[in-house]
C-alpha cells in the first residue's frame, strides 16, 4: 500500500484546516486539504468559516490579562467559592 494517499475524510481534512489556521499543517497536508475542498461542500463551508473565524480574532485587537492579575481573580473565585460552600 502507498504512504502517499491523496483522499483524505472530512475529520482529517478538518484537522488539517485548523493546522493550517495556526501555521502548523505541512506543505502534503495542504496540497490533500485543497484537493478535498473541490469535492466536498461541507468542508468547504468550514474552512470559510475558519477562516472569518480567524480574521475576526485578528482584527479585534483583545488585550489579554496578565499572569499575576489572571493569579488574584483565581485567588479571590477560589476563596469566594470556598466561603459559599462552607
Amino acid at each position: 500500500m502507498s504512504k502517499f494517499k491523496i483522499l483524505m475524510p472530512c475529520d482529517e481534512a478538518n484537522h488539517t484546516c485548523d493546522k493550517t489556521q495556526y501555521n502548523d499543517a505541512t506543505l502534503w497536508e495542504k496540497i490533500k486539504l485543497n484537493i478535498h475542498l473541490i469535492y466536498c461542500r461541507a468542508c468547504r463551508k468550514y474552512t470559510a468559516n475558519n477562516s472569518k473565524l480567524t480574521k475576526t480574532i485578528k482584527k479585534a485587537d483583545v488585550e489579554c490579562l496578565d499572569t499575576s492579575t489572571k493569579a488574584e481573580m483565581k485567588k479571590e473565585f477560589d476563596r469566594v467559592l470556598n466561603e459559599v460552600s462552607n
